[in-house]
């Protein structure tokens, strides 16, 4: 976002990141909006990043439960507690994260939200050190299975190696 800043982690739970923060350490902090409202210290989020600004990482907030493969019956109790809506904006963006080869130490950001059979996929590959990002969007609409899902993932993935995430996902695979 701003590669004119210097970006350094913060360890340590709520109490001691804003207590560094507040003792100077650092002039700024990004923390999960979730966390921060859940520990009940909301008066001091000064802003919330719109997508525009900022992709989550793929399948922020979304929660899954894994049973054995050969568990027909636990798989079906468990079966009633799945969200379509989720599994398909999951899907969605697991799948461009799979065809574009990233995880948790490459910088590619998506966001998918599904409504009336109309999925939207946003994502943003970038350098680590910001400076090179690309950002594209797809929209599908008359979605009827999650498989469908995973193909806008894919095409959208596509879009990006086209545009040229393949060179910058190269520098950093050199680079790890």
């Amino acid at each position: 976002m701003r590669p004119d800043l210097e970006i350094r982690d913060i360890r340590g739970n709520l109490n001691t990141r804003f207590k560094k923060f507040d003792e100077g350490e650092f002039d700024a902090m990004m923390l999960a909006y979730a966390g921060v409202y859940r520990l009940k210290f909301s008066d001091r989020i000064s802003e919330i990043l719109p997508h525009e600004i900022m992709l989550p990482a793929v399948g922020q907030g979304a929660l899954g439960i894994e049973t054995r493969v050969d568990d027909e019956q636990t798989r079906e109790i468990v079966r009633i507690l799945n969200h379509n809506t989720t599994e398909y904006c999951c899907k969605a963006e697991r799948a461009l994260l799979r065809h574009l080869q990233g995880g948790c130490q490459i910088p590619i950001g998506a966001y998918a939200s599904f409504r009336n059979g109309t999925l939207k996929l946003l994502a943003y590959v970038g350098s680590v050190d910001g400076k090179v990002g690309l950002r594209n969007e797809m929209t599908k609409t008359g979605l009827s299975s999650p498989d469908q899902a995973e193909d806008i993932g894919i095409a959208l993935a596509e879009e990006l190696l086209k545009q040229g995430a393949d060179k910058i996902l190269s520098e950093i695979r050199k680079t790890r």
